[in-house]
């Protein structure tokens, strides 16, 4: 509007006096809070030096014959074998012979006697065999040993699994790996996660990661399966990250199990940073192993730039845009200047940059005049007053 002395005025009120100075001074006051989240790289530091705790736990405990139980079946307490002896020159074959390995793991063969078996591959039985007859009783011989029937132990499988119900598992086969697979593995809704709960020692339970080496390896590692043990495969719950803060839409995510979502993603599906704003920091909430939430601080501009890792969110994961004194003013400037009078703020490249960057100003990019120069949000040109002055002067 134009006043009594003929100077312009702008058609909106600022904040008078002190009590703007104090509402600018409390913005700024709020954002000076000591800061106490971690930067990206002691995050990342973290991270590595959980998993390798976690992988010199296991190294520690690895057994030494970890080939040997994902190997070959070795015979045991309660097998039973065929054994066969065919004498190569030409001569009938002994009729087979069905033993049982006993509890002292050994069998009882005609002739050669008691031999022990136990922990022995087929072929190393064979061989122990053809050693007890050649030359003893045979000058040559061809020894033939099949597993008729194992002892099984019987496990209960439940949950995200293909047949779930009561496996039979081998003497050496009696772990996690085996008891999934004897049930026709896990569907697709499981998260990997399985918890072991042993029937005799109901107040002992164990969950592990299958997906995990580290941890596939500690579940080969522990005792042996016994009967009646429930081994519970749990389904995936939904991958959900949580976004809000500054931007155009803050609510929950959720993803299928098992997809990834990195930082940006989760921002680009929240629609963005708000555009009325210039937010550039950001906040990554995760809950860490030891049941601590770790507080990682995200530069924004570095993130878009790629000079900081866009690292994949896990469910869970709190992903927020929080206010700067920055954010703060630019917020109390569009509530109390620009929207007063009318004018909406977009801060893709705001108003107060806008106003100091004389490159802009130019019109050096796009062009301008004197308008688009000395009144870039229009004051002027909205002011009915300054418009019949400018068409009365017009040639």
């Amino acid at each position: 509007m134009i006043g009594k002395s003929g100077q312009y005025r702008p058609a909106f009120r600022t904040p008078a006096g002190i009590g703007g100075c104090l509402a600018l001074l409390t913005l700024v006051a709020g954002g000076c809070a000591p800061d106490h989240r971690i930067s990206m790289g002691e995050f990342l530091d973290m991270q590595r030096m959980d998993a390798t705790q976690k992988q010199d736990v296991a190294l520690q405990d690895a057994p030494a014959d970890l080939d040997r139980k994902l190997g070959r079946y070795a015979v045991g307490m309660g097998d039973v074998l065929m054994v066969s002896v065919r004498r190569p020159n030409g001569d009938a074959p002994d009729v087979p012979v069905t033993v049982r390995v006993d509890r002292n793991g050994q069998i009882d063969l005609p002739v050669t006697g008691k031999l022990t078996v136990a922990d022995k591959e087929l072929e190393d039985v064979e061989d122990l065999i053809q050693q007890a007859y050649v030359p003893a009783v045979y000058r040559e011989a061809v020894v033939l040993v099949e597993l008729l029937s194992a002892d099984p132990t019987n496990v209960i499988l439940v949950g995200a699994i293909t047949e779930p119900g009561l496996v039979p598992l081998r003497r050496t086969e009696r772990n996690l790996l085996f008891a999934i697979q004897g049930a026709g593995g896990i569907t697709e809704f499981a998260s990997g996660d399985v918890t072991l709960r042993r029937i005799r020692h109901p107040a002992e339970e164990l969950t592990l990661d299958l997906t995990d080496p580290i941890e596939l390896q500690a579940a080969l590692n522990l005792e042996p399966l016994q009967n009646g043990d429930i081994v519970h495969v749990h389904a995936a719950s939904p991958n959900t990250v949580f976004v809000g803060g500054l931007v155009a839409r803050a609510a929950p995510q959720s993803y299928p199990p098992g997809a990834g979502i990195n930082i940006l993603q989760a921002l680009a599906a929240a629609g963005g940073l708000r555009t009325d704003l210039t937010p550039r920091d950001g906040t990554l909430i995760r809950r860490m192993s030891d049941g601590t939430d770790a507080h990682v601080k995200l530069d924004m501009d570095r993130l878009a730039m790629g000079s900081d890792p866009n690292i994949d969110l896990l469910p869970g994961d709190i992903l927020w845009v929080p206010h700067t004194v920055e954010t703060r003013i630019q917020e109390f400037l569009n509530r109390n200047i620009f929207m007063r009078a009318g004018v909406s703020v977009n801060y893709s490249v705001t108003g107060i940059e806008f106003m100091n960057r004389s490159s802009l100003q130019s019109g050096r990019y796009g062009g301008g005049d004197l308008q688009d120069a000395y009144d870039p949000f229009g004051f002027l040109g909205q002011n009915t007053a300054l418009q019949g002055i400018t068409a009365q002067t017009a040639p």
